[in-house]
């Protein structure tokens, strides 16, 4: 009878049940809690909360611990993994859908929010020297600085590009679509730290109106500028501004409304997949990606303080006409940035309206993040 329970427990799963394993489905959980719950980034999280699961179940043979042979999720997972995000597909086809619904219009109304997009890059910088100091290699701490541009497929496109270990790619991951998620809660502060009351109350005027043809020319001239420029950045600002064409064009709509919709979903169903597929406990775990989440927030934080600060220049410049927290949405966190900058004016003034104004230099953080990335790339891979 014993040796019969004895063998019904050998083809469970209990016997290679590890505490890393049950620690990671426990925070798969939490990721779908987060996403379901508290609606942080739910259609990433979502996926990643469940594949998360997926790797951990005992049973499932992962390629990361294992030579040869894995089981029919850890195929289907290891080929979502690597040929379509390690590759760079994935975080291209996002570039291309979020071009299709970015609107660049308040950018070219005022040409000045490049500046206060680039300054909110200094963050990646700073978190890359921190992480060498800490130990990283070279490679690996430009990919963890891009977490500071609060941009996910940038950061995945950078990590895969610099062909950091798994392990740290998802951590680099998870890091950088968390701080998207937090960006109300972690800018406000750091906001108020380095603005007063009376300037958070300053009201901009109207923007003036951007014509079609200037928004038809964008992401053509950008994108040759580019090229010539910064070779190594194109594939990520060729498919934002591609995406950009589709969507102001007029005669493109079905492009820019598959890129936006359909192929956007497909994209992020795959992108949580195969990340969530790299948390498994044994490789995971480890100091390393704790590390990983501190600097994040280190990049994340001095990248809004080095917009906010920017704007703060431009305020005393402008002889007070520039509210400088429109400066933080520099971040490329679109729109999360922004309407965090507006809420917070309405708070201090409930007839501020400062969203457009913020929009300039958010929409100018995506590109900043996206030439950053490939700085780094042509410098580092």
């Amino acid at each position: 009878m014993l040796d019969s329970l004895v063998e019904m427990l050998d083809v469970t799963g209990f016997p290679d049940v590890t505490w890393q394993g049950v620690v990671m489905i426990a925070i798969g959980l939490v990721l779908i809690y987060l996403a379901i719950s508290k609606k942080m980034e739910p259609l990433l999280l979502g996926p990643i909360g469940f594949a998360v699961i997926l790797a951990n179940l005992p049973g499932q043979e992962h390629y990361l611990l294992a030579e040869e042979g894995f089981g029919a999720i850890g195929a289907f997972l290891n080929i979502t993994y690597e040929y379509t995000i390690s590759t760079g597909l994935i975080p291209l086809l996002i570039f291309l859908g979020i071009g299709t619904m970015t609107d660049f219009s308040p950018l070219l109304a005022n040409p000045k929010a490049f500046l206060l997009g680039a300054a909110a890059q200094i963050g990646i910088f700073l978190a890359l020297g921190l992480a060498v100091m800490l130990g990283f290699g070279l490679s690996e701490a430009g990919a963890i600085g891009i977490i500071g541009g609060a941009d996910g497929p940038t950061a995945i496109y950078a990590a895969g590009a610099l062909e950091v270990d798994p392990g740290i790619f998802a951590a680099i991951t998870v890091a950088a679509y968390s701080y998207m998620a937090l960006v109300p809660v972690i800018q406000p502060p750091i906001i108020k730290l380095l603005t007063t009351e009376e300037q958070r109350k300053i009201r901009m005027g109207k923007m003036r109106e951007v014509s079609q043809l200037e928004k038809i020319a964008f992401p053509i001239v950008v994108t040759i500028i580019i090229g010539f420029i910064l070779p190594s950045a194109l594939p990520l600002v060729g498919m934002l501004m591609l995406g950009n064409l589709f969507q102001t064009s007029g005669v493109m709509d079905r492009l820019s409304n598959t890129g936006g919709d359909a192929l956007m979903d497909i994209a992020t169903i795959l992108l949580g997949l195969g990340v969530g597929y790299l948390m498994i406990g044994e490789q995971f775990l480890t100091s390393e990606t704790l590390s990983i989440f501190l600097l994040g927030v280190f990049a994340f934080a001095t990248a809004t303080a080095g917009g906010t600060l920017l704007g703060l220049l431009y305020y005393k410049l402008s002889d007070g006409k520039v509210n400088p927290m429109v400066g933080a949405a520099g971040v490329s966190a679109v729109p999360m940035a922004a309407r965090v900058v507006q809420d917070m004016g309405q708070k201090e003034d409930a007839g501020s309206h400062l969203l457009m104004h913020a929009m300039g230099p958010n929409v100018a953080g995506v590109i900043g993040s996206a030439t950053a990335a490939g700085i780094l790339i042509g410098l580092l891979g």
